[in-house]
């Protein structure tokens, strides 16, 4: 079982990638807003694997991954994009992210994207 910690501006958005946790064995531990949030909760709750969306106000994700990278080198961290934001995903990976997920995704894809991780 894998910690998770949830990272988006959208609470609906949270709320359905808690939701479609529910039905697996990972834990939700965790929520943040924004990436600054998200920085200060990962040091807290030091979560196994991250779902961080890349748009978000305060600090956006790439800027939060980095960070997080920089806390713990070998952090999990899924990269939620919206469609066009392939630049973004690229830059991400190359800064550690280890997977990513395009909005609006499928359960079963969120699910394959944090198993892989854990």
């Amino acid at each position: 079982m894998s910690k998770v910690m949830i990272v988006d501006d959208a609470a609906f958005m949270r709320i359905t990638i808690k939701n479609m946790l529910k039905k697996s064995p990972h834990e939700v531990v965790g929520e943040a807003e924004n990436g600054r949030v998200a920085v200060e909760r990962y040091k807290a709750l030091r979560p196994d694997i991250i779902t961080m969306d890349i748009t978000m106000p305060e600090m956006d994700g790439l800027t939060a991954l980095k960070e997080i990278m920089s806390i713990n080198p070998s952090a999990n961290v899924i990269m939620v994009s919206a469609m066009g934001q392939e630049a973004m995903v690229r830059e991400a990976i190359m800064n550690g992210a280890k997977g990513f997920i395009v909005k609006p995704f499928k359960e079963d894809g969120i699910l394959a994207a944090i198993d892989k991780l854990a």
